[in-house]
């Protein structure tokens, strides 16, 4: 071999591990930037939950994954037949015993996931369900046919309430609240399943959720595939509320 093809031969290995290098110095980029971005568009736009409980069946059920819409309601506030996601206001969630660490390779590799939206670790600490009632409202229950009214108007909620075998209404759990401001009422669409402001009318918030606890607004179920879909607001069963008096807007 003469010294000419000899260090030809040599600049050919030298360029091929500089390709090599390159290569995957761009793959750890490319990583790390669609990383970044995802975790933007998760803390400050869409964040992914699954559902733990039956609570807000037949709407959702148990083990459903959806997304989170953070970003429009801050433009567009809420309104009544939202599906709501939100941090407990204090001791609507019950204590669960502390759970046996995982392995760190496990708790990085579930971390990595959330930061894409494929995992959602936090979502046994929020709660997710309907708006009912907006600050001012004066929200009752029940009249005489087991109607829930909001400022007075009774609300056909046979649309999405999930009822019992044999039974026309859920039961019944009196309220009369006017909601204050910067809060919101909520109540589950599996009414006799859900913890909702209903039973938690003894605590220092009186059942009522700050807007400030709101994570966003939930608008799609991502998985199971079959159940693939965007989740209905029912808007049109508050259609006819009317506007909260002035002497109620404030509690």
């Amino acid at each position: 071999m003469t010294e000419n093809s000899a260090t030809a031969e040599t600049d050919g290995r030298t360029s091929k591990r500089r390709g090599a290098l390159t290569f995957l110095r761009d793959v750890v980029v490319i990583i790390i930037v669609a990383l970044l971005v995802s975790f933007l568009v998760k803390t400050f736009l869409i964040r992914s939950f699954y559902i733990p409980s039956g609570s807000m069946e037949n709407t959702l059920q148990i083990n459903d994954r959806i997304l989170v819409d953070e970003i429009t309601p801050r433009f567009s506030g809420y309104q009544r037949g939202d599906v709501v996601v939100f941090r407990d206001p204090g001791g609507w969630l019950t204590p669960e015993a502390a759970s046996a660490p995982r392995p760190w390779i496990v708790e990085a590799f579930d971390w990595v996931l959330s930061l894409v939206g494929l995992s959602a670790p936090d979502s046994d600490d929020h709660l997710i369900k309907r708006v009912i009632g907006l600050p001012g409202d004066h929200v009752a229950c029940c009249n005489a046919i087991g109607q829930i009214t909001v400022n007075g108007q009774p609300v056909d909620e046979t649309s999405y309430l999930k009822l019992a075998a044999g039974e026309s209404e859920p039961e019944v759990v009196p309220f009369d609240v006017t909601v204050p401001a910067d809060s919101l009422w909520v109540l589950g669409d599996n009414r006799d399943r859900s913890r909702d402001s209903r039973y938690n009318q003894e605590q220092p918030g009186r059942g009522f959720v700050p807007i400030d606890n709101v994570v966003g607004r939930a608008f799609v179920i991502t998985w199971p595939f079959d159940r693939f879909g965007l989740i209905d607001t029912h808007h049109a069963v508050f259609a006819g509320v009317p506007t909260p008096t002035a002497a109620g807007a404030s509690p």
